[in-house]
């Protein structure tokens, strides 16, 4: 479990699924504008996972890495920058981490947001009924796949990526949404576990504020937006909770 406590009279701002790459300078520069001039006003910010659309390891050092790395070290000399990985993004290791300023927190987090204690997570996985992906999921998060991949040539890591992309694309387009989706059963599970109200998530692509009971109380499921077409927050602060967008420029 990892605690992280927050000032009452201030915010914290969540985001995940920026998908972020060189290719998508409109998404870049929302986000650069984001942490730029809203970042600053809070006291943390987390980052759920999926920051970039794909990642191969630290290794990777480009113009583009280190431009987001930046923007990211920056705020982090402000206030605490945590990051959870994403399913695009599990290859992020303690050497990007140290250069952004970010701290690593495992898949799972429990934090205390303004006196309610929160589940968070990048939310890849509560989607038990992809079948496939869970099989890959298990092997990309043990030991030995992500080493054995980590030790081969960048070249050859960035082609079997960029493979790996083509056919997950090609397999979302036979899936239904309700297999895309979350299980309601094993977000029940989680909550249970961790005894927490409220949970707040990425991953789906489908921002939301869910409530609903749970074993007679009143529970919270908070989904965070992608990027893909707009920027997207969850704004917190002790009396609010609110899930906001950000247009692109030109827009």
């Amino acid at each position: 479990m990892n605690t992280a406590k927050q000032n009452p009279s201030k915010i914290t701002y969540f985001i995940s699924d920026l998908h972020l790459s060189a290719e998508r300078e409109d998404i870049t520069e929302c986000f650069l504008r984001f942490m730029q001039d809203e970042a600053p006003q809070a006291e943390a910010l987390y980052i759920l996972g999926d920051l970039f659309e794909v990642w191969v390891g630290d290794d990777d050092v480009s113009d583009f890495s280190e431009l987001i790395a930046s923007a990211i070290a920056e705020i982090s000399k402000r206030m605490p920058v945590y990051f959870i990985h994403g399913n695009r993004d599990f290859a992020i290791g303690n050497t990007f981490a140290d250069r952004c300023g970010m701290q690593l927190l495992p898949e799972q987090a429990v934090i205390d947001l303004y006196g309610r204690q929160t589940l968070i997570s990048h939310g890849d996985e509560l989607c038990t009924r992809d079948i496939e992906y869970m099989k890959f999921r298990k092997k990309a998060r043990g030991w030995w796949w992500p080493t054995m991949m980590l030790a081969l040539p960048l070249r050859l890591r960035k082609k079997i990526a960029a493979r790996g992309r083509r056919v997950s694309q090609k397999n979302h387009q036979r899936l239904t949404e309700e297999i895309m989706d979350v299980t309601p059963a094993e977000v029940h599970r989680v909550m249970r576990h961790y005894g927490v109200d409220f949970f707040i998530h990425g991953h789906t692509h489908r921002p939301n504020v869910h409530n609903f009971e749970l074993d007679g109380e009143r529970k919270q499921r908070i989904v965070l937006g992608d990027w893909y077409d707009q920027g997207s927050i969850l704004l917190a602060s002790a009396n609010e909770l609110s899930l906001q967008t950000r247009a692109f420029s030109g827009q």
